[in-house]
């Protein structure tokens, strides 16, 4: 069995690891890293969105060099009403991930590996080839694992890149449009203009399950974009994706379990509770780990990624109570009412809601007037979760 020494190895070549080995190479000349990664490229087949009012001024500085696409703000459409917001908006694609991770390759700091991982401790990772690297820092960043001290709802997606035989007019994204059926959960359709001509159209759910009816959801798109009255030329791509929401949990006995190496991203619970998004998080952990002083270890990146993400958990308790009320207080095919409600609210209280920062006034803007649930439920809902 062959044997490699470096600084870091991430296990797990998706968006948490490799902000991680970005913010690592640009803050510490000597270090070396290695990214594990069992697809042919990292980042898989993806589209991370987010709002710039999600990151600071620095972090959106640094995560720049990743954006695809931008835009000057956002729209939602609801059955009653529709709205637009001047929120920028922007979007990382896999492809330009890879490109930009690869490149930083050149100078022989980073390597790529692509295998898949036969062991994993906190010193070293065993490849299927036999091969065993060394590391000080290990950190595994292979996306969620099922875990019964989690308790989960799903959003799930399924889209298609689509190139049309003319213009399709929209200059902005339309990031909810819940005008369609509802089934399955809440449901609605996400737009985004990448060119006069392509889209990236997704059919999105929020739903108690994670089961994938491809070829139906196929034809979901391909009636919608009809309505649209566009006609496709060709898809591009497809992909797919499952995000938790969390209704409830224990975070101390989650980061008890299985402790002997460092976790990202959603491996570590460093997610939005309510849409999913993991972005924002990774980005602050990245920045974090890079800041520490001295040399990194598993050790050290645990503690920090636990830090975060116990803390990230304590200020969230009420977007799980949120999640509870859309879950198990409202009907069906009624939850697209807490959504169209949330969007009569200001601007400010919507960006800080998909940042993650809400104040005490955003959190009784969100709960006064005609409730879209039964009070009687909320009530209960509330004195059954452990901490809001």
């Amino acid at each position: 069995m062959r044997s490699v020494d470096v600084d870091v190895i991430l296990v797990g070549g998706g968006l948490a690891n490799g902000l991680i080995a970005m913010r690592l190479l640009a803050a510490h000349a000597q270090i070396s890293i290695v990214i594990v990664e069992s697809q042919p490229t990292l980042g898989g087949n993806h589209t991370w969105s987010f709002f710039e009012s999600d990151l600071t001024s620095e972090e959106r500085a640094w995560i720049m060099p990743l954006v695809e696409y931008r835009w000057s703000g956002y729209e939602v459409a609801f059955p009653e009403s529709r709205r637009l917001l001047s929120t920028a908006y922007a979007t990382i694609t896999s492809e330009r991930f890879h490109r930009c991770l690869s490149a930083l390759s050149a100078d022989g700091r980073l390597r790529i590996i692509t295998q898949q991982v036969a062991a994993c401790t906190a010193t070293d990772v065993v490849l299927a080839d036999g091969v065993r690297i060394e590391g000080r820092a290990i950190i595994d960043g292979r996306g969620a694992q099922s875990n019964a001290l989690m308790q989960l709802a799903y959003q799930k997606f399924f889209g298609q890149v689509i190139e049309l035989d003319k213009p399709h007019g929209r200059t902005l994204p339309l990031i909810m449009d819940a005008t369609v059926e509802q089934h399955d959960g809440y449901r609605f359709f996400y737009l985004l203009p990448f060119d006069e001509h392509r889209l990236l159209v997704e059919d999105t759910r929020y739903t108690e399950n994670v089961a994938f009816d491809r070829a139906a959801m196929r034809t979901e798109i391909a009636n919608y974009v009809a309505r649209q009255g566009w006609n496709i030329q060709t898809i591009e791509r497809e992909e797919e994706g499952i995000l938790p929401i969390v209704l409830d949990g224990d975070i101390n006995a989650f980061w008890r379990h299985e402790p002997q190496t460092a976790r990202s991203g959603l491996r570590a619970a460093l997610f939005h509770p309510t849409t999913g998004y993991s972005l924002p998080s990774a980005v602050r952990l990245a920045d974090q780990l890079a800041n520490l002083p001295g040399p990194l270890t598993t050790s050290r990146a645990q503690v920090c990624a636990r830090s975060q993400s116990m803390q990230q958990w304590n200020r969230h308790g009420f977007f799980r109570f949120l999640n509870r009320l859309m879950f198990f207080a409202a009907q069906p095919s009624l939850r697209y009412k807490i959504l169209q409600r949330f969007y009569t609210l200001t601007q400010k209280t919507i960006e800080r809601f998909y940042a993650g920062s809400l104040n005490v006034s955003d959190k009784a803007r969100i709960l006064i007037g005609k409730p879209p649930v039964s009070p009687l439920a909320a009530l209960k809902i509330m004195l059954q979760m452990r901490k809001i």
